[in-house]
Order: structure tokens, then C-alpha cells, then sequence
């Protein structure tokens, strides 16, 4: 098996300690997610704490495609990560990614630094009533505007994958995780507002973030309202319909 390793200079050191725990994840450490297409798993070594993420195992044509014609899913995680690290956009500390080949990929794993945060985002989705909810959206809304400026493109941009800390008097930083899928380039007003969709926003959360990000981007208040609206109401009603399709299907 051919094993293809790239580690963050400030952590090789670490080298002989991933290579032997990574391959022993399953059962080492503390479990974080264990989901249908990846597990998380935080491992310590010397006081440094490590956010492990296997991807699910791809499939006989996936293994090749990314043996050949695509970088893994670990890969452009880690070199991701470093790329918005370089635009100034917080992120947990990239460490490395692991390959493993036998013909085509078989495993592969990317390490972080482990991110201790306060909340994510899908606590606003979830609770009108939380302390003060309308200044994150706000700020969540600067953020993402300030990605937008960079020709940042985040196509997971979804309630889960934002981390948030609490840095004192209403202040508050924003991390990407899931970083496996994004684009680079400049975009239109359609395009931004395009890439809220995924956040699942209802009426009163756009009711506050539309106004911010038109004066931030200069465009009109209500065209921005509308767009916002748009995308984000074709996203929720594709998704609300196919889970009906497939309870439907189970209902059979």
C-alpha cells in the first residue's frame, strides 16, 4: 500500500504519532461524529489536541478518479484550509492529510488543530430567542461578504459548518470546517446571494441580513432581499420535496 502524506511544517514532529494512530481512528481517541459518510475523532499527543476526519471509503470507480484525475477529499481539505489561512479567513489550523493507495484510494484522513468554540451556526436557526442573535447575524453577514470580496466561493455553506467564538462585548469570530468543496474566482450579486441558500434562513433572519449586506456590497436593499429570498426558498423547497419522495418510497 503506497502512503501519501503532506504535514504542516509547525507539526513534524508529529509525523511518527499520526502515521501510527491514524490507521487505529476507529478506536483511538474521542469519538465526535460518527456519520454515514465520515468519522471524527479527536486524538491528544503531547498536549496537542488533533481533529482527525476519515472520509468514507469511495467506491471502486471514486478510488480511481481520485487516484488519477481528482485530488481527495482530504486533500483539498488540507490545501484549503492553508489557501484561506494565506486570504486571512479563520479556519481550524491545518495539520496534514494522509493517503492511503492500493491500485486506487483507499483511506484517507485530514488532521487539524482541535477548535474550542462557543456555538455554530445552526443555534440561530434553531432559537429566535438566542443572546444576541440579530448582531451575529450581522456580523456572520460581514463575514460572509468579506469571503465574497476574496473570491471565495464556499459550496458547503451550510449551518454546521460555521464555528463560532465569543470574544467579548458582542464580538465574534466565525471558522469554516467541511472544506473539501469551493471555488476561487470573483462573483456576481446572483452568485453571492446564491451562496446563502444552504444556511436554510427563514424570513426573519433574512430580514436582517439582506439590509447589512446591501450596504456593505452597494447594491439595493431590495434587490438584495429578493435574491436572497429566491435562492434560498428553491433550496429549501428541492430538499423538503425529496425528503417527501423518499418517505413516500418507504411508505411502499
Amino acid at each position: 500500500m503506497k502512503l501519501n502524506v503532506e504535514i504542516h511544517p509547525d507539526y513534524r514532529q508529529s509525523l511518527a504519532f499520526l502515521t501510527v494512530a491514524l490507521p487505529q481512528i476507529e478506536t483511538r481517541g474521542e469519538l465526535v461524529i460518527d456519520g454515514e459518510r465520515n468519522l471524527i475523532r479527536k486524538i491528544e499527543n503531547h498536549g496537542v489536541i488533533f481533529n482527525v476526519k476519515k472520509f468514507k471509503t469511495p467506491n471502486f470507480f471514486q478510488s480511481w478518479v481520485y487516484r488519477f484525475l481528482r485530488k481527495s477529499k482530504a486533500k483539498r481539505s488540507y490545501e484549503y484550509a492553508n489557501k484561506l489561512m494565506d486570504l486571512d479567513v479563520n479556519t481550524p489550523k491545518p495539520v496534514a492529510y494522509f493517503e492511503h493507495f492500493r491500485g486506487g484510494l483507499k483511506e484517507s484522513f485530514y488532521v487539524s488543530l482541535q477548535l474550542d468554540y462557543d456555538f455554530d451556526f445552526r443555534v440561530l436557526n434553531h432559537n429566535p430567542i438566542w443572546p444576541n442573535r440579530v448582531e451575529i447575524l450581522k456580523q456572520f453577514t460581514a463575514f460572509t461578504f468579506q469571503l465574497h470580496e476574496k473570491g471565495i466561493q464556499f459550496l458547503d455553506h451550510s449551518p454546521g459548518n460555521t464555528l463560532i467564538v465569543s470574544r467579548g462585548d458582542q464580538r465574534y469570530d466565525f471558522y469554516l470546517i467541511d472544506l473539501n468543496r469551493m471555488r476561487f474566482g470573483a462573483m456576481d450579486l446572483n452568485a453571492r446571494m446564491k451562496n446563502f441558500r444552504r444556511l436554510w434562513l427563514s424570513k426573519g433572519m433574512i430580514k436582517v441580513m439582506a439590509p447589512k449586506y446591501s450596504e456593505l456590497a452597494g447594491h439595493s436593499e431590495e434587490k438584495v432581499k429578493s435574491l436572497m429570498m429566491k435562492y434560498s426558498r428553491k433550496f429549501q423547497k428541492k430538499v423538503n420535496s425529496k425528503k417527501l419522495r423518499k418517505r413516500r418510497r418507504l411508505e411502499l
